[in-house]
């Protein structure tokens, strides 16, 4: 048995440089989100509630734009990120429209796999997946003419590729990632600068915050997807929101 517990991610400390360079980050995304927002009146934000998600969601909310901000409660959320929907409408006097699950597909999958299927087996995983996360976006994005996410480069190998604007083929609409080439620096620059609302796992060792069986805290120097259904194999590890 281990005598000491490991120590886990912590928030990043904003160097000097991160916040001078802040306020020009800042005006290229404001620039980014005002173009969708004459391009693509009505567009939806698919917001996880992640830092980088409250920070489009501020700069929406700043701007006033007129882009739909909509966010998924899967049924299995942390209660912290739960508590961040109400906390996010109260500050900003917005209303973040919340998507949930077709209750009797996610009961009936319960009732057939178990609670605990998501470990069973890749394939499960994706289906408790599509049935708590993908089948309501669909929902949230249908008549939508483009959506925005908060994905960024830097979380992962498998988002290495973004771009700033791609064709979301199995949805035939447009998909924008305003802030792709943030680093994390420049992403708790911002959060610090704003004191943009943060979901309370960021302070408990979460870097990345999913559905609460399927996300754990991970060691300081790990990579920040790697509390994410962290018993697959690193290429596996999307729900399959942004395939």
């Amino acid at each position: 048995m281990s005598l000491y517990a490991p120590k886990l991610w912590q928030i990043p400390a904003v160097s000097e440089a991160e916040a001078a360079q802040q306020p020009a980050k800042e005006q290229v995304l404001a620039a980014r989100l005002q173009e969708i927002a004459e391009r693509f009146p009505q567009a939806v934000f698919a917001s996880s509630l992640a830092v980088e998600d409250m920070i489009i969601t501020d700069q929406i909310a700043r701007l006033k734009l007129p882009l739909r901000i909509i966010t998924l409660n899967t049924g299995k959320l942390n209660p912290e990120t739960a508590a961040l929907i109400d906390e996010t409408d109260s500050r900003y006097r917005i209303r973040i429209e919340v998507f949930r699950p077709d209750a009797q597909a996610a009961d009936a999958f319960e009732q057939e796999y178990g609670s605990a299927a998501m470990y069973e087996s890749v394939e499960l995983r994706r289906r408790c997946c599509h049935i708590r996360k993908i089948e309501p976006l669909n929902r949230a994005l249908a008549g939508a003419p483009a959506w925005l996410t908060g994905q960024r480069q830097s979380q992962s190998e498998t988002r290495s590729g973004l771009d700033f604007e791609e064709h979301d083929g199995a949805r035939g609409i447009t998909k924008f990632n305003p802030i792709f080439d943030w680093e994390d620096g420049d992403v708790w620059a911002y959060a610090q600068a704003h004191q943009v609302p943060l979901n309370a796992l960021y302070r408990q060792g979460y870097p990345s915050i999913g559905c609460e069986p399927c996300t754990r805290p991970v060691k300081e120097g790990e990579s920040i997807r790697a509390g994410r259904w962290w018993w697959e194999n690193k290429d596996t590890k999307e729900c399959g929101l942004h395939k």
